[in-house]
């Protein structure tokens, strides 16, 4: 598929993780307001649910606290509504994967230096919605898998699923076709990706220490890290036309 323009100066990272955290900021920084508009919506989605499923977060709270620190005696799912809040909460991650997708669309927008509208943030919806959706279970389970190993296994997974998102979105892939290019490309420069992946996670979650709340500033930059690493070594797609 003919998706590719030729690679256009500085707009282009060079494939070190310094030139793409460097790229990624830049790109971020652009379309920063849009992506804090989609961890809103994501949080307010998410925070709806709760009541929803009869789960009270704020008793919780309260019984993990008197238990001082012994966590033996308590059944985390026979806590009422815990369990139809944890299904609820996966199917509502689910749902809202294709705005991670818009964050991705709009920061190749930006570098195409066209102009933003807020509804680019909805384009997952739009183009390749299942494939998407289906991509962002089976990348699920396989961190679950690899959770499960350990902590370690996760971090060492990550830097494979770089590009899942940005191939599904250019290239219109299905999510095995996703799955099987970000691997290989991800296998065949993994230093590089490794270092890239943890980076951009690590200031991605850097909100948690600048405020509990920052992190819905911080988060959405490890999408962009995503665009630039594929910027990187796919090329700087075309701009996708949709109409609005």
């Amino acid at each position: 598929m003919d998706t590719f323009q030729e690679m256009d100066g500085n707009k282009v990272p060079q494939r070190s993780t310094s030139e793409i955290i460097s790229h990624a900021f830049e790109m971020y920084k652009g379309i920063f307001l849009y992506a804090l508009l989609a961890m809103v919506i994501y949080f307010i989605v998410s925070t709806v649910i709760q009541p929803l499923s009869g789960f009270d977060s704020a008793s919780f709270s309260e019984e993990i606290r008197s238990a001082d620190g012994d966590f033996s005696s308590i059944d985390i799912w026979a806590v009422p509504g815990m369990k139809i809040y944890y299904g609820l909460s996966g199917i509502v991650s689910l749902l809202l994967a294709p705005l991670y997708v818009g964050i991705i669309y709009m920061a190749n927008k930006y570098n195409n230096q066209e102009r933003l509208q807020a509804s680019d943030l909805f384009i997952g919806y739009r183009q390749n919605f299942v494939q998407i959706v289906i991509y962002s279970l089976m990348a699920s389970v396989i961190m679950a898998i690899a959770l499960m190993m350990c902590l370690l296994p996760v971090f060492l997974v990550i830097p494979l699923l770089l590009l899942g998102y940005p191939i599904l979105l250019f290239e219109n892939a299905t999510f095995t076709e996703a799955l099987s290019k970000s691997f290989r490309i991800a296998k065949d420069n993994y230093g590089v990706f490794l270092g890239t992946s943890l980076l951009g996670l690590l200031i991605s979650i850097a909100g948690i220490l600048l405020c509990g709340i920052g992190i819905v500033a911080t988060l959405p930059f490890y999408f962009v890290v995503m665009y630039s690493t594929y910027v990187a070594y796919c090329g700087k797609p075309r701009q996708l036309n949709f109409n609005n």
